[in-house]
């Protein structure tokens, strides 16, 4: 589906309570299916393509900073007529999620920070560079389809099957070079624990990852947990970063588990 006004893309699936599904730096909604399919029994489930991303208007800022994502979220929201929502963010969009937490706490039912990346803002400058120019040399000289070729197999477990790493990879082809070098720039200047920290003690939030993630692993994810007291962490064994699409059935019991209670479903 698209927005019109915004250029925004998104699939959706289910009628209810909303919840809605935030991907990576190097995905898009495709890679929510199993989420889609899942969730779209009792809810009302939207996967949006971030600003950038499959076919969604990129911002117009040449390095966004991450309430720039927030905000074009809030945006498709009003525009889709959901008022609060159950918030999942994966990697990056853990990063955008917990944002758009601290600007619209109001619109929160329950937020689920999946695979965290923190942000590099904390970082010395000539690692933030280097980690940066990484990623956007790798999609400028290779191309999506070979940077995804080389990236993607690593966001997996060591058990990960074919089929997985094929869809893995698949959907990081598809990125647009515009996108993911704003996408890499905001990561570069982003800092979630800041974010974590003021979030209202009255909103539901958990963390969960795989504990064969490489890119985002435990111990960033415990970081993430600590700048807020008391905020429950599933780990889900031998999963990689992209443990949504590589252990769907642990990740959504996961995020069952954690609804249960929460939601609004009649």
């Amino acid at each position: 589906m698209q927005d019109n006004q915004e250029n925004i893309v998104w699939q959706e699936n289910g009628t209810g309570t909303p919840l809605v599904l935030l991907h990576g730096i190097g995905s898009s909604a495709a890679s929510w299916a199993a989420q889609l399919a899942h969730f779209g029994q009792h809810y009302r489930t939207v996967a949006w393509n971030a600003p950038g991303y499959g076919g969604s208007t990129p911002l117009p800022e040449e390095a966004p900073e991450v309430s720039a994502y927030a905000q074009a979220l809030a945006g498709l929201l009003d525009r889709l007529q959901i008022g609060k929502a159950h918030v999942i963010g994966h990697s990056l969009g853990s990063l955008m999620a917990a944002r758009f937490a601290a600007q619209y706490p109001e619109r929160i039912l329950t937020l689920t920070l999946a695979s965290c990346a923190i942000g590099h803002a904390k970082l010395p400058a000539e690692e933030r560079a280097r980690m940066l120019n990484s990623r956007i040399d790798d999609v400028a000289a290779l191309g999506p389809r070979s940077m995804a070729e080389k990236r993607g197999p690593r966001l997996l477990g060591p058990h990960a099957s074919e089929a997985s790493i094929r869809k893995v990879v698949d959907v990081m082809a598809s990125v647009d070079p515009q996108g993911y070098a704003q996408a890499a720039r905001m990561l570069s200047q982003g800092n979630m624990l800041d974010d974590v920290a003021i979030l209202p003690a009255t909103m539901p939030v958990q963390v969960v990852y795989g504990t064969a993630d490489v890119i985002t692993p435990a111990a960033a994810n415990e970081r993430v947990a600590a700048a807020r007291p008391g905020t429950p962490i599933t780990a889900i064994p031998d999963g990689g970063h992209a443990v949504y699409v590589e252990m769907p059935d642990a990740f959504n019991a996961a995020i069952d588990s954690f609804l249960e209670g929460h939601d609004e479903r009649p």
